[in-house]
């Protein structure tokens, strides 16, 4: 970015990292996630979402989680969006194990589940036959 003359910052990396995830290109966000950090630009929870998104649908998924985890290692706060990214990535890769870790984390987090948390938590219960334990996870 700095060749153009374009202000490396949060805003920028996140126009680029979202242009690589619609194009299918996560070895790409890998890459400007990674100048990111060495560039000491500061991520947010779109980065991190878009990057997750990227590598879910290229079955990347536990790259994504490295995201995720640079994310907290950076004590950046996930939202709704980043818990829910990473939550589906591990549903549809059939990591569930994971998908109800990450859901237990967001609880403990405070933050609020939705419609979208509680189908892909519903699609783990699947893959792992444990609809009880997501029913509790529910709180039904």
């Amino acid at each position: 970015m700095a060749q153009r003359n374009v202000e490396s910052n949060t805003i920028t990396f996140n126009a680029a990292i979202s242009a690589c995830e619609k194009g299918g290109n996560w070895d790409r966000v890998l890459q400007l996630f990674c100048l990111m950090a060495q560039s000491n630009v500061e991520l947010d929870t779109i980065t991190v979402s878009a990057g997750i998104s990227a590598c879910k649908e290229s079955g990347e998924w536990e790259k994504g989680l490295q995201m995720f985890r640079v994310m907290l290692q950076r004590q950046v706060e996930p939202n709704k969006i980043a818990f829910n990214t990473a939550i589906s990535a591990c549903t549809e890769s059939g990591e569930w194990e994971m998908a109800l870790r990450l859901h237990s984390m967001m609880s403990q987090s405070e933050v609020e589940s939705d419609l979208i948390t509680f189908e892909a938590i519903a699609g783990a219960s699947e893959q792992g036959d444990q609809q009880k334990m997501v029913l509790h996870f529910c709180g039904v």
